[in-house]
């Protein structure tokens, strides 16, 4: 089987490509994949470092307002057209699938064209532009949220979650806590603003570090390593921080992951999908900057089934933060039943089943 993977931009669509190519590989090493990224993305370096082949095209995304860079978009998406074409008919793939980025656009388009059976796979809750122009062409349009099948051809979707989930099952949760010093039968709370950190998070976390000296629980601060120095310069200008572990990042996260009990973050797709597959509480944050707001539409997927708490970004504060973690982690009736209620979202075998629809579209 031949497999042409497309999916860049940014790590929320390229780790799920690479935990479907490692679910395929896992069942069958003769599976050769081509993955069709950009030069430009964090797609060309992660993919190449993982061994795999890689080819590029050079696309860009549409303006919401007009803008002549639309014009430049269009002839870059028929040029990007063009090459795709000539990549699938040297590489001659079984199928295609999409997962998320610009990139997608005309490597899927290219591939319906030429009658090669294609997917999309859907990380968010509210899609973008690009899955749903591409949605009338496919065979299947993958989704991990069900509040996005509306936005899809009802008869193409099919419920398959995101493949990151899969891979933080199994981790060794006591490594994860050992990594960090984390004190055992004492409950936790790992709070992240994402991989490059978030500045409100930063400061509310900031606000409350001198009233979690006399909690009974323990808190993992992650900075994100743009912001480390700056929030470290404010740190010690406290009395006391020694009661908060803080890091610029964690490089083990699906083990610390296992290892916590509440996660306070923000509601990228597949934070998402690792928190539900663990079934973990959480607080949400959504970023304010993203695409159609889309990640307090995901945010609703989960606070709206009692499997997390929302607070909008403007709403933030030190206080209001700290009242939140200790209405979870302080109450075990609220932290249990929350727990269950992200299990019951949690799709813990998304690889296997996306891997299964590549499989039924080629055959």
């Amino acid at each position: 089987m031949r497999v042409v993977v497309s999916g860049g931009g940014t790590g929320g669509h390229i780790y799920p490509a690479l935990a479907l190519i490692n679910e395929m590989k896992k069942h069958n090493d003769k599976i050769e994949f081509l993955y069709i990224g950009t030069e430009k993305g964090l797609e060309q370096n992660i993919v190449t470092r993982e061994g795999i082949p890689f080819k590029s095209i050079e696309i860009s995304g549409f303006k919401r307002k007009l803008s002549f860079d639309n014009v430049k978009t269009i002839m870059r998406f028929i040029n990007g057209v063009t090459i795709s074409k000539k990549y699938l008919k040297e590489f001659k793939p079984d199928v295609v699938i999409g997962t998320g980025g610009y990139v997608c656009g005309p490597v899927v388009y290219a591939a319906a064209k030429l009658k090669i059976p294609t997917v999309i796979h859907e990380q968010n809750s509210l899609p973008g532009m690009t899955n749903k122009f591409l949605s009338k062409y496919v065979d299947k349009v993958a989704i991990c949220f069900n509040e996005a099948k509306k936005y899809f051809p009802p008869h193409k979707v099919v419920l398959t979650g995101n493949p990151r989930a899969s891979e933080v099952l199994g981790q060794d949760a006591k490594k994860g806590r050992t990594s960090l010093g984390l004190q055992e039968g004492k409950k936790s709370v790992l709070i992240f603003g994402g991989s490059r950190g978030a500045k409100a998070i930063n400061d509310a976390v900031l606000d409350m570090i001198p009233s979690l000296a006399e909690k009974s629980y323990q808190v993992i601060y992650v900075t994100g390593e743009v912001h480390y120095d700056k929030v470290m310069d404010e740190v010690n200008k406290l009395k006391d921080s020694s009661h908060v572990i803080i890091k610029p990042f964690i490089h083990n996260m699906p083990e610390v992951l296992a290892g916590v009990d509440l996660i306070v973050g923000r509601a990228g797709a597949t934070s998402l999908a690792e928190i539900t597959a663990l079934g973990l509480p959480s607080i949400l944050i959504p970023s304010p900057y993203v695409t159609a707001n889309h990640q307090e539409v995901n945010a609703r997927s989960l606070s709206d089934h009692d499997a997390a708490i929302m607070v909008k970004e403007n709403e933030l504060t030190g206080s209001t933060l700290l009242t939140k973690i200790d209405h979870i982690l302080l109450n075990e009736f609220k932290l249990t039943e929350m727990s269950k209620a992200s299990k019951q979202l949690g799709i813990p075998d998304a690889a296997e089943r996306l891997s299964n629809v590549l499989k039924e579209v080629s055959s």
